[in-house]
């Protein structure tokens, strides 16, 4: 697998406090956080696409998740 560079501009404030901690590599740290994000923002992306017709509310949705909660808690012996 080929890499590629990213350049990105920080706050010179966050570049000094980085500076003082030593034994990170932060160029690692930064490609697990995009990866993380990027997988995220896809899975984000699919939902919209599945419920883009939806008339569910906000609301809604709120109402069944917690349903689905307290019935994952029952089947589990977790509920309170």
């Amino acid at each position: 697998m080929g890499s590629a560079t990213l350049t990105l501009a920080i706050p010179d404030k966050l570049k000094k406090e980085i500076s003082e901690i030593k034994g990170v590599n932060w160029s690692e740290e930064t490609r697990q956080f995009l990866e993380e994000r990027v997988k995220r923002l896809k899975i984000l992306k699919k939902l919209d696409e599945l419920t883009k017709d939806s008339d569910l509310t906000e609301e809604d949705v709120v109402e069944f998740g917690d349903k689905i909660k307290r019935g994952i808690a029952k089947r589990h012996g977790l509920e309170a």
